[in-house]
């Protein structure tokens, strides 16, 4: 597969409304639009999920251009690619920054899938023409605003909530939530917020009955999730600890966790996602897609991977109009009683409209072969 150029474009779009995490709030979504360009005039489109300060993790919106432009971009374009997955192979020897390699990866499928004239789902191997989906609540200034947007999004039909906690805002608040909710399917996620000291209270989460508390513990640990999994009967999901087939392999064997979360930019693109997937399906080990406020084209990549067989829980994949006035493509992604509809038209299916993606441009650069 061929092409003559590659396009970073630094973009700013303004969120809805704030979200907020054990670790901060966004307003503004910064991130990077990848556009790789074939001489036919065909164009694959990826989205760096990066945030604008290393907070979920070691990346930024700046590391990832830098990488980008300096490291990764030169060694695609010394590169003639026969297919997407050989772009892990090419850049194994660059330490991390999953992020940016991801975004080109991205890219470079979705051109893959378009000159194929086939839907990105399929190129991936995915079976499904609609996929479940549930939704992630940020941590809320009072109780009843969340139970408010607990209760719309359900009466929306989302088939899954998934809550945020922190130390002072946990069991009280998910019991609120199950109280009113008795039925639903309902997660918590702490976003590494706790320590092992506090074992006993995260266990008082089992009498909920939820499917998951994910990512309890720090960022980058298996060993300590381990121990607590050993005492809580609520199954563990690992997030943010996970990086690779060989972390998964890992964690799965230790006992960690129970059920990965699976997000595309965190692990360095769709090809070790679909690695850690192929993996925990011959495990047992449910997974599912997560998300990282993706704006449409990151949101798409999203749909794509979550038609592979092994994502058998509904994923953070929510509307467009969750987050965004305007969403950069079209159609929007649209979610009907819990359920979106997968694209049958080549690549990602969802047409990036440039002239939005203009107004949201703060800056780009173009690299030719």
């Amino acid at each position: 597969m061929k092409f003559h150029s590659i396009t970073l474009r630094a973009m700013q779009m303004r969120m809805k409304a704030p979200f907020t995490t054990s670790f901060g709030t966004e307003w503004d979504k910064h991130f990077i639009l990848v556009e790789v360009r074939d001489q036919e005039g065909r164009s694959g489109w990826g989205e760096s999920v990066a945030m604008k300060e290393p907070l979920y993790n070691e990346e930024t919106v700046g590391t990832n251009w830098l990488m980008m432009k300096d490291f990764l971009i030169p060694l695609l374009c010394q590169k003639t690619l026969q297919h997407p997955q050989e772009v892990t192979a090419i850049f194994s020897h660059i330490r991390r920054n999953n992020m940016a390699k991801s975004a080109l990866e991205g890219a470079i499928w979705d051109l893959y899938a378009k000159q194929q004239g086939i839907p990105l789902s399929r190129a991936l191997g995915g079976e499904r023409s609609e996929i479940e989906v549930g939704i992630s609540i940020g941590i809320q200034e009072s109780v009843e605003k969340l139970l408010s947007l607990v209760e719309q999004y359900v009466t929306e039909g989302y088939r899954r909530i998934k809550i945020k906690i922190k130390p002072g805002w946990d069991v009280d608040v998910v019991a609120a939530v199950r109280n009113r909710f008795p039925h639903i399917q309902l997660m918590a996620d702490a976003n590494s917020a706790y320590t092992l000291r506090d074992m006993d209270h995260l266990v008082k989460l089992d009498q909920f009955d939820l499917m998951m508390v994910e990512q309890p513990l720090a960022h980058d640990d298996i060993i300590d999730h381990a121990a607590l999994q050993k005492r809580m009967k609520t199954p563990i999901c690992l997030d943010e600890s996970i990086h690779s087939r060989e972390d998964a392999r890992k964690a799965v064997e230790l006992g960690s966790c129970r059920i990965i979360n699976i997000k595309i930019g965190r692990v360095g693109g769709l090809t070790e996602a679909r690695r850690i997937h192929d993996y925990c399906r011959d495990k047992g080990i449910p997974v599912w897609c997560g998300g990282m406020l993706e704006a449409g084209v990151g949101r798409a990549h999203n749909v794509a991977l979550t038609t592979l067989p092994g994502f058998t829980l509904p994923g953070d994949t929510a509307a467009s109009s969750r987050y965004w006035e305007q969403d950069i493509i079209q159609p929007e992604v649209t979610v009907e009683k819990g359920l979106i509809q997968v694209p049958d038209r080549p690549g990602i299916g969802y047409e990036p409209v440039r002239e939005i993606i203009d107004q949201f441009t703060l800056y780009s650069e173009t690299f030719r072969r």
